[in-house]
């Protein structure tokens, strides 16, 4: 009976010991590579302003190079569309939202969420003569399973959208996650956000490709794209980018 006892006793102990080494090395891996995903993380994010920016042909794989020579990060007051010094070193603007001095309650919305950021992040894109092109505005809201993140990017004009990029996303593949598919994302290039002030772009079943304010639903996935709707009637209007839009705060 003790021998059995003594032999169940070196077992567990060497399981013990086995499952302390393993945490050891998983947290030690988990430390060491906390820093390279940073980095990718980084350049994951650089890769679609760049991608929105319309930059790709330029970037011939230096993302980062292109990002810091053509790219610009700017701090919005979203109350007064006017631009602000960045709030602080590390600030962004998803986890502001989540802090009671940094945020503001989003309500008479079905955008999906119920705090947002005060002061939003944007990226102004300039050219080789340094002329403002393009616009990029980071957007979010409700999808089919989850929030949506992406990237709307519009001329200098300030009403002509260039590209939707959603880069984060849980939509269901070959419905809602053809938010992805190329075809869809084209089908945006030219068309106009406003008329006359008013928001006016739509995205509905059945649109006519020759109507500037109308962009074709995706086919089967209703509630993704009532979902992009509510994220661009919501970031377009006066409790979102709409008095920074308006002011054409990039020409001042």
């Amino acid at each position: 009976m003790s021998a059995k006892k003594e032999t169940l006793g070196k077992t567990v102990g060497v399981v013990v010991a086995v499952c302390l080494v393993c945490s050891i090395i998983v947290s030690g891996a988990a430390v060491g590579l906390r820093s390279l995903q940073q980095t990718n993380a980084a350049l994951d994010k650089q890769s679609n302003i760049v991608q929105a920016a319309g930059l790709m042909d330029k970037a011939a794989g230096d993302i980062a190079g292109t990002f810091a020579k053509y790219v610009e990060e700017k701090y919005i007051d979203l109350a007064t569309g006017q631009y602000v010094e960045k709030p602080s070193d590390n600030y962004d603007m998803y986890k502001a939202a989540k802090m009671a001095e940094y945020s503001v309650k989003v309500e008479g919305s079905n955008v999906g969420f119920q705090q947002r950021a005060s002061i939003a992040s944007i990226y102004v894109v300039k050219d080789d003569a340094g002329e403002v092109s393009r616009i990029i505005l980071p957007v979010h809201g409700s999808g089919l399973w989850d929030l949506m993140y992406g990237f709307l990017a519009i001329d200098a004009d300030g009403n002509t959208v260039r590209e939707l990029i959603y880069y984060q996303q849980k939509e269901t593949p070959g419905l809602g996650g053809e938010v992805l598919n190329p075809s869809w994302k084209a089908k945006w290039d030219g068309k106009k956000l406003f008329n006359e002030g008013e928001v006016a772009i739509q995205v509905k079943k059945n649109a006519n490709p020759a109507d500037p304010y109308a962009v074709d639903g995706l086919s089967g996935a209703t509630l993704t794209s009532n979902g992009v709707q509510n994220t661009l009637s919501y970031w377009l209007g006066e409790n979102g980018y709409g008095p920074y839009l308006k002011n054409k705060t990039w020409k001042s």
